[in-house]
C-alpha cells in the first residue's frame, strides 16, 4: 500500500485540453487502486506526470471495474473498457491513433503489442514493468524450493516472456536500478532501451515536519493481502516474529492493514497477544504515521516497496530484509534497520521501539533518504527529452534494436494467429 494522499494525481486537475496535445493511451492490466497497492499509486504517478507534460490521456482496461479504483473520469481521463482477442480493440486504437502507449506490465504488451503495432505503427511504445514479475516469481520459487537464489534460477519461461516485452517496446520504465543492472548485466538489455523513473514527491512531502517519537505507540505492518510477498510476511511476522517481540514488549501491539484480506488473513486476529489484523486503511500515510516502527519482513519480491517509501516520508524507522530494501538504498545507512534472521528482526525492532535515541537518528536518516531516492530531479526530464528522440526519429531509433525487431515480427506473428484464433472460436459459439 501507498500514501495516495501524497499522489501528485489526488489534486491535479487532469481536465482533457485541447485536440492539439499528444495523445497517451495507457492499456491496463487493471484499473488503478493507489489506496489498494504501490502499484496502483505507482500508475496514477506516471499518470500526473504525463498529463504535467502535455499529455491528453485515455486509459484502457479488460479488468472490471472495481469499487475502489481511482475515478478517472473525475479526473479529465478518458476511460475505455476493452476485451481481449477482439477486434474491436483495433477498431478504437486506430481511431484514437495515439501518439505513445504504455502498456501496464509484460502481459499487457503481449495481448495488445501486435494490434497497436499493425493499427499504429509510429505510436511510442513505453512498458511499465511495476517491478520485474519473473525475479519475484524466481525469488518465490527459490524461497520455497532450497531459500536461496542463484544465476540458474532466472533462466525461466517467465523471464524470457518478460525480456521479449521488453525488447520489443521502445522505452521501458524501471522503477528500481537493482532491476536494471540484472537487465543489463543477465539478460543484455541495451541501456538505451532503459529509463530509470523512482517514485517522485513534491518538495512539500519530503521536507514535511515528522511525529516525535513519543506521540507515537505501536508496530504497524501494511500491504495488499493479495500480494505474495506481502502474504508470506504476514504468516512470518504472526508465527515466529511477534511473539518474540510481544514477550519482551507485553503492552505493544502490532498493527496489521491491507487491501482484499481474505478469511485466514482475518482469523489471524488474535487481541489477546497483540497481533490485530486491521484490513483496509482509508489512509495508509496516516497509519504509518502513528505507528512508532514499521515492519516489513520480506523474504522475496522485487521492485520498489511502496510501505518503505511511507515509512521515510512518515519519518517512521523501518525493520525491512535485503529483499525489502533492495533499490532504496543510498550513501546514508538505512532508516531504521535491515535483518535477514527472527533474531536479528527482533533485536532491531525492540531496540528502536524503545530506544528514543536510536529511534530519532533513524527518523533523521528518513528524511535525509527520501530527498535523496525521491525528489524530482533530471531523470525525468531526460525521460521525456528522450520520447521527444525518438518521435523525431522512430525507424532510425527502432532500427538501433535489431532483436526487437525481430521479436516484433514473429513474436507478434504467433501472437496474432493465437488471438485471431481466439476471436473465431469465440464468434461461432
Amino acid at each position: 500500500m501507498s500514501a495516495i494522499t501524497q499522489s501528485p494525481a489526488s489534486h491535479v486537475d487532469l481536465s482533457v485540453g485541447p485536440s492539439d496535445k499528444p495523445k497517451l493511451l495507457i492499456i491496463g492490466w487493471v484499473w488503478p487502486e493507489p489506496n489498494s497497492s504501490a502499484a496502483g499509486y505507482r500508475m496514477m504517478q506516471l499518470v500526473a506526470l504525463f498529463h504535467e507534460e502535455g499529455y491528453q490521456i485515455t486509459f484502457a482496461s479488460a479488468a472490471q471495474r472495481s469499487e475502489h479504483m481511482v475515478d478517472l473520469d473525475r479526473l479529465g481521463i478518458a476511460c475505455q473498457d476493452i476485451r481481449l482477442n477482439c477486434d474491436s480493440f483495433d477498431t478504437f486504437v486506430e481511431a484514437l491513433s495515439p501518439d505513445v502507449v504504455m502498456y501496464d506490465r509484460y502481459m499487457i504488451e503481449e495481448q495488445f503489442g501486435w494490434r497497436v503495432a499493425k493499427r499504429c505503427p509510429n505510436a511510442i511504445r513505453i512498458l511499465d514493468t511495476e517491478d520485474l514479475q519473473s525475479l519475484r516469481n524466481a525469488r518465490h520459487q527459490a524461497y520455497k524450493a532450497t531459500g536461496s537464489l542463484d544465476t540458474t534460477d532466472l533462466q525461466t519461461e517467465l523471464a524470457i516472456r518478460e525480456v521479449a516485452a521488453i525488447l520489443r517496446c521502445d522505452v521501458t520504465i524501471m522503477i528500481s536500478p537493482a532491476e536494471i543492472k540484472l537487465l543489463e548485466d543477465v539478460y543484455q538489455v541495451p541501456s538505451h532501451l532503459l529509463s530509470y523513473l523512482p517514485f517522485f514527491f513534491e518538495e512539500e512531502a519530503l521536507t514535511k515536519a515528522v511525529k516525535p517519537y513519543d506521540a507515537r505507540e505501536h508496530f504497524v505492518s501494511i500491504g495488499n493481502f493479495r500480494h505474495a510477498p506481502n502474504w508470506n510476511s504476514v504468516l512470518w511476522l504472526k508465527q515466529q516474529i511477534w511473539p518474540k517481540i510481544r514477550k519482551q514488549l507485553p503492552k505493544a501491539e502490532l498493527h496489521i492493514y491491507g487491501a482484499y484480506p481474505p478469511k485466514k488473513a482475518t482469523d489471524l486476529h488474535c487481541a489477546k497477544s497483540g497481533f490485530l489484523v486491521k484490513g483496509w486503511a482509508d489512509d495508509a500515510y496516516q497509519v504509518v504515521e502513528q505507528a512508532r516502527v514499521l515492519l516489513a519482513p520480506l523474504r522475496f519480491g522485487a521492485g520498489i516497496k511502496g510501505k518503505l517509501a511511507d515509512a521515510m516520508l512518515c519519518g517512521t524507522p523501518s525493520v525491512t530484509t535485503d529483499i525489502g530494501a533492495e533499490g532504496m538504498e543510498t550513501a546514508n545507512a538505512w532508516a531504521g534497520a535491515v535483518a535477514n534472521h527472527v533474531d536479528d528482526i527482533v533485536d532491531n525492532a525492540i531496540e528502536l521501539y524503545q530506544s528514543e535515541t536510536r529511534w530519532q537518528a533513524a527518523s533523521q536518516l528518513a528524511e535525509a533518504n527520501r530527498k535523496t531516492l525521491f525528489a524530482k530531479d533530471d531523470r525525468l526530464t531526460q525521460f521525456f527529452s528522450q520520447i521527444a528522440e525518438i518521435v523525431r526519429d522512430v525507424e532510425g531509433y527502432r532500427s538501433r534494436n535489431f532483436i526487437g525487431l525481430m521479436l516484433n515480427h514473429h513474436s507478434h506473428k504467433s501472437s496474432q494467429y493465437m488471438s485471431q484464433w481466439i476471436a473465431a472460436k469465440n464468434a461461432s459459439k
